[in-house]
């Protein structure tokens, strides 16, 4: 390859962009003959933004933010994807009493979740009857996680949030929910990727792999290596998960490293490469009615369907 390859995620210390962390650390990328780099860029709106001006090579995250830095889709596209379907949960404090599923418990809350990710609680909780101003739900960053903190693992952050009291709630990935639960301080309000939440919000967003149409006209030999390189991640890990254990000691502290397996062994059935057409449909929806798209992309735009050929490689 021409170069070496950097890439972008916005959550480092987290099961949300797993395959794409693995795939650096577990050698999956040199295999396909791509030197990468793996950097933490907080949040994923400046990711993207990296992806635009150059900077950055892949971004690792969720799909929906390229909007950030591309309107229209114009200039990006996503290759595949690393999970299916909306990945993150809403955790409130246990001392609430709260139940799973049981929304009313966000009246009156105070919710932490990161920008553009909060794109996806807003709009689920409008779509299950719920007004913010009138209901008195606030959703905002959590403190140590606002932008222009610098690299943050927001998950943990947000779990830290709160057991501290600081936040009623929060939106965010599974090792965030998983700490908070194990310290008996969350409970699991929705779990989106197995049911729970208004019709449709599964197909919000979900964690892909990204690039710019520049690297794919400059470099597709490139694009096409990153996409084997997560897929042969993601088919390591069905067969043999204890490998999420050994990137984790890498990647992580001793207690997030020790969670990792059973996080990523819960989310296998959801690793599957492919980006479907009912998913872009899903997805541009969500997008304009959070008002981050104004029309209506084709599949074509927004997925290297060159590439696809390697989703069930």
């Amino acid at each position: 390859m021409r170069r070496k390859f950097k890439l972008a995620v916005p959550d480092l210390i987290s099961n949300s962009y797993f395959p794409a962390a693995a795939a650096v650390e577990l050698g999956f990328f040199k295999r396909e003959g791509l030197d990468v780099e793996l950097e933490l860029i907080f949040p994923v709106d400046k990711c993207y933004a990296a992806l635009r001006d150059r900077s950055i090579d892949f971004v690792g995250g969720s799909a929906h933010s390229a909007l950030a830095a591309f309107p229209e889709w114009n200039g990006a596209k996503l290759l595949c994807a690393q999970a299916q379907g909306m990945y993150w949960f809403l955790v409130m404090r246990a001392d609430l009493n709260p139940t799973r599923g049981n929304l009313d418990i966000v009246k009156g809350r105070n919710i932490g979740a990161a920008p553009w990710v909060n794109m996806g609680l807003q709009r689920l909780l409008i779509n299950a009857g719920y007004d913010l101003k009138r209901d008195q739900i606030k959703i905002a960053p959590v403190p140590g996680a606002a932008p222009g903190t610098g690299p943050v693992n927001f998950g943990l952050t947000a779990a830290k949030a709160l057991e501290d009291g600081k936040i009623d709630g929060f939106w965010a990935n599974g090792m965030g929910t998983e700490v908070a639960v194990t310290r008996g301080v969350g409970t699991v309000v929705l779990d989106i990727r197995r049911g729970d939440g208004p019709k449709g919000c599964f197909n919000y967003t979900m964690a892909s792999l990204a690039t710019s149409d520049a690297l794919i006209a400059d470099t597709p030999e490139g694009a096409a290596a990153a996409v084997r390189a997560i897929v042969a991640t993601q088919n390591a890990l069905k067969e043999d998960v204890s490998l999420a254990t050994k990137a984790g000691r890498a990647l992580f502290p001793e207690q997030e490293a020790n969670l990792i397996e059973s996080l990523i062994e819960r989310d296998l059935p959801y690793y599957n490469a492919t980006i479907t057409p009912e998913f872009v449909i899903g997805m541009n929806q969500f997008s304009r009615e959070v008002g981050i798209l104004q029309g209506d992309p084709p599949f074509s735009s927004i997925v290297a369907t060159q590439f696809s050929k390697y989703w069930t490689a």
